[in-house]
């Protein structure tokens, strides 16, 4: 029996029509992406990621008009199954208003435009895809859609549970060293007394048992958590309304010793209790 393989989904389409925009989408949904790939070296690239990647490795790849004269041996590529991989064909579409106005809006001439009108070499991708589409698994008219809509249907197509989760990150930090600078979120923990200054406290950390309880079993610590997570939740649903799946939490104390990693560990235990993929990781654990 032969060894299951990652998925193969090549991204095709109308230039203006969100190529771009899907195969970014796919990139964060964890597939390996090549844009603007010659459909003959697709096999070439596919057993390169193999080898490099391992079979499991999704992977995407652009495809277009742009190969010139390559373009037109995709379907012989895929009719042959030649990627060795189980392969969808997306194909990307719009209406010629909507995509002359993305053309002009980019002020980039069409590939196919020829010194011509834009609608010029709109009409030639159209006749030089129009089979292509027919064979298409799976076409997205993005016409009517804005940048979050077409992600989201590209998410729908070809993501799953895991990939299309927030994936938060809770990073404890010390001021004095700056804030980190990739934060979506920052929270001060220094109205909360500091264990530094208790002499049996202050060579722990605040993962150990001592620290965290000294910090979290304080009425402002445990009214700030209930608060903050409440917080946290509602800007994640919104996060994932408009498409974005990466969060970053900073949670920062004088030196990122005692109170700010408490509280790291703390918060991002009760995220994943409601449900929300969070790791807590600590910046300046360590440093003197």
């Amino acid at each position: 029996m032969s060894e299951p393989k990652g998925e193969l989904v090549v991204v095709t389409g109308m230039t203006g029509a969100g190529r771009s925009t899907a195969a970014k989408e796919l990139e964060d949904l964890g597939y390996y992406v090549v844009d603007n790939l010659p459909p003959r070296l697709v096999p070439d690239v596919v057993r390169l990621v193999d080898e490099s990647q391992g079979v499991l490795q999704p992977m995407a790849v652009v495809v277009d008009v742009r190969s010139g004269s390559f373009f037109a041996s995709l379907q012989e590529v895929l009719a042959q199954g030649k990627t060795g991989r189980r392969t969808t064909l997306l194909f990307l579409e719009a209406n010629d208003d909507v995509l002359v106005r993305r053309q002009e809006a980019a002020r980039r001439p069409h590939p196919l435009q020829e010194g011509g009108r834009l609608l010029d070499g709109l009409r030639r991708e159209r006749v030089a895809l129009a089979s292509l589409r027919g064979d298409a698994d799976v076409v997205i008219d993005t016409s009517n859609l804005n940048v979050h809509q077409l992600t989201d249907k590209v998410a729908e197509a070809f993501g799953t549970e895991h990939t299309t989760a927030l994936k938060t990150t809770v990073v404890s930090f010390g001021f004095k060293y700056g804030i980190p600078v990739d934060a979506d979120l920052v929270a001060d923990m220094r109205f909360l007394p500091n264990p530094y200054w208790v002499p049996e406290l202050r060579h722990l950390s605040g993962r150990d048992s001592q620290v965290a309880d000294y910090v979290r079993e304080r009425p402002e610590a445990k009214e700030f958590i209930e608060r903050y997570t409440a917080l946290v939740e509602t800007v994640a649903e919104g996060y994932l309304r408009e498409g974005k799946r990466f969060m970053t939490i900073a949670i920062g104390c004088t030196g990122g010793k005692h109170r700010s990693v408490a509280m790291t560990e703390e918060i991002a235990a009760r995220l994943r209790a409601q449900g929300i993929d969070a790791r807590p990781m600590h910046r300046d654990l360590g440093r003197e």
